[in-house]
């Protein structure tokens, strides 16, 4: 029974997504929607699993989208010891 529940959650976001383009783009950005679908049944079943609800937390979606943005965000940002390397100059930490 909560994997179905699983599976109409996860079918109610890509429903959702799929009807307002404008809020996914909002949301993860340029990532690609299967991606994004696909690590989210991850963590739902995964939450389940350990015994969780199966929606998602807000944290969980943030990091589901920042580790699907990473390589794009390490083309961006170059970190050179303590110097880091950004489209807008150089920031040095100390």
């Amino acid at each position: 029974m909560k994997n179905i529940d699983c599976e109409i959650y996860i079918s109610q976001m890509i429903t959702f997504f799929e009807n307002n383009p404008g809020d996914f783009m909002d949301l993860v950005g340029d990532v690609q929607k299967e991606d994004f679908y696909k690590k989210i049944r991850e963590q739902s079943i995964k939450n389940l699993e350990e015994g969780n609800d199966y929606a998602l937390t807000k944290q969980q979606i943030i990091d589901i989208v920042v580790e699907l943005k990473v390589p794009e965000l390490n083309d961006r940002l170059k970190i050179e010891k303590h110097i880091f390397k950004t489209k807008f100059g150089d920031i040095i930490l100390n």
